[in-house]
């Protein structure tokens, strides 16, 4: 891209780095915006590297939305071994690269982008948990195993397709913090960084914001438990319910090779679903095949088994919350 610009006339590039990649590179991230800021500097370009530390706006998405999730939990784990954090403002990000996209800016400079306070990680989201108006969360001291299961986790649901910021790069990312120096950057812009309280507190919550914090550690939840409930019937179709599902389509009325192909058709078709849910790329043409899905079932116990309705287990009525289940997973599926 550098040469791109080099042969287009480009003279001016200003590349957004990340803070302490020119001090310790611990993961694959961190190793490529070094490399990035090597190439960078090769260069004849009027280049200027940012290095800003967490970046954190008004918009809840990446850290923003991370912190904002944290704080609804009412027990959170103690992450002992997380780096200091010094937190910075979109808002000042975005006006440090206007102001180096300015002919007469500096050129050739290397500045560290951080916030005004050095802060742990628990103390972050206690911040954003004060923003919200909720008590202050208990902090439990967790062994490792199920801390290293949760970046785990997020490893696979990323393989999924589902953009997560718990993973294990963002564990190593996380030991070794972000935290440097704002002094030339201020010096040099005359930007004063604002504080993550003051930035907070110049926007209190409402509770679109309560909602948000908790519908998003709720989200990973909806879409396994309602993934796993369509993968499992299907494996119960053709498993311990093959029996009973014969039963019930002889009742309707129906007879010969068909039962058994409409068993395995409708298990087939749970599974598809299923496993089209879990993966972020087709999730949402899967949560409405669902809905369709869900009222054929609908229609057809009705027209062959209408004694379903009067179950005392309600395996008709249920198929109304499943349907709910599946309206809710669509209204939040984007992450944006």
């Amino acid at each position: 891209m550098f040469a791109a610009c080099e042969q287009a006339g480009v003279n001016r590039v200003v590349h957004f780095s990340a803070v302490g990649v020119d001090r310790q590179t611990p993961s694959e991230f961190s190793r490529s915006k070094a490399e990035g800021d090597t190439a960078l500097r090769a260069t004849a370009l009027d280049w200027v590297i940012l290095r800003p530390s967490v970046v954190v706006g008004r918009r809840a998405y990446g850290g923003s939305a991370l912190f904002r999730g944290l704080a609804a939990l009412p027990m959170l784990p103690r992450f002992k071994d997380a780096g200091e954090l010094q937190i910075v403002q979109l808002d000042d990000v975005v006006a440090t690269a206007l102001f180096f996209l300015e002919p007469s800016a500096p050129a050739r400079v290397e500045l560290e982008i951080v916030g005004p306070r050095r802060l742990t990680f628990n103390e972050v989201v206690a911040i954003y948990r004060k923003w919200l108006g909720w008590r202050p969360a208990q902090l439990v001291d967790l062994p490792d195993w199920p801390i290293d299961g949760m970046y785990r986790l997020g490893d696979f649901l990323a393989w999924l397709g589902w953009r997560t910021p718990i993973r294990s790069i963002a564990k190593q990312e996380m030991v070794r913090g972000a935290v440097g120096d704002p002094t030339q950057w201020t010096d040099m812009t005359g930007i004063k960084p604002q504080s993550l309280e003051a930035a907070l507190m110049a926007e209190p919550a409402d509770v679109r914001e309560k909602w948000f914090a908790r519908i998003y550690v709720l989200k990973p939840l909806i879409f396994a438990v309602t993934a796993l409930f369509w993968i499992s019937t299907a494996l119960v179709s053709c498993g311990p319910g093959w029996d009973i599902g014969l039963v019930l389509l002889y009742e309707g009325g129906l007879s010969g090779p068909i039962v058994p192909l409409a068993v395995i058709a409708g298990a087939t078709s749970d599974l598809i679903i299923g496993v089209a849910i879990a993966f972020r790329r087709t999730s949402k043409i899967a949560l409405v095949a669902a809905l369709v899905l869900s009222f054929i079932y609908l229609i057809l116990g009705t027209i062959l088994v209408p004694r379903l309705w009067l179950d005392p287990l309600g395996p008709m009525l249920k198929i109304w919350s499943v349907m709910v289940l599946n309206v809710v997973s669509l209204a939040i599926v984007d992450d944006r």
